[in-house]
């Protein structure tokens, strides 16, 4: 059984949707025969990347509000409301910390990752290192270091970004999600026939996942 999940590595409901399918899939009787495949979603495309010590467009909270066309009161009452959220499945959001990142050669070290066989760990470690650590995911640099601790070669990923290697497979998959009608993520695609949109709690995952398998193995 597959399970395709589009998502950003800067998408805090992303992190949440980790964390819950991966309580539910622990949870799942069949999980060694699941496949998961983490597919490419950029947030805004079109942003640019901040060096890791700088912050000089505002922090997440300016960010968003601007993006909602909010106050800042109203933008950080919203991360607030994501900290909790996150808090309750064992996350920690410092949104205070977040450098804001283009997360294009982000994903292509991702599909790297799957190649490699590491593909969830990298995912795991990028996220974390965005929201829990305020690292610079969107530089070559810290890519290759992050990618390395997750069981990637760093010379490897700082090469394959040179190369631009995945580009083409990072765009596929956008316009895979724009054939899907997928428009927000996180959004979980299982054997191509059931869908889930959003951070949906694990037991309604889980469900999903019995559904999937009991109608790819009757009985």
């Amino acid at each position: 059984m597959k399970v395709e999940i589009w998502s950003d590595v800067i998408c805090p409901w992303c992190y949440v949707g980790k964390r819950r399918f991966d309580a539910a899939l622990e949870r799942f009787a069949h999980r060694d025969a699941v496949e998961v495949e983490w597919k490419s979603f950029e947030l805004d495309p079109g942003s640019s990347s901040q060096s890791p010590d700088g912050r000089s467009e505002g922090d997440y909270a300016d960010r968003l509000a601007e993006k909602y066309g909010t106050s800042r009161s109203g933008a950080q009452q919203m991360l607030d409301t994501m900290t909790t959220t996150a808090a309750a499945e064992g996350l920690e959001l410092r949104f205070d910390k977040a450098i804001k990142a283009n997360t294009f050669d982000a994903h292509q070290v991702i599909h790297l990752a799957r190649e490699r066989g590491v593909q969830s760990e990298v995912k795991e470690r990028l996220l974390r290192a965005y929201f829990t650590e305020g690292e610079a995911v969107g530089d070559m640099s810290v890519l290759a270091r992050l990618g390395a601790e997750a069981g990637l070669d760093a010379p490897e990923v700082l090469q394959a970004i040179d190369e631009q290697r995945y580009a083409e497979a990072v765009r596929a998959n956008e316009v895979e999600a724009q054939r899907l009608g997928i428009s927000a993520v996180p959004f979980f695609i299982v054997d191509r026939t059931y869908g889930i949109a959003g951070a949906q709690p694990p037991d309604q995952i889980l469900e999903v996942l019995k559904q999937a398998w009991s109608q790819s193995h009757p009985a």
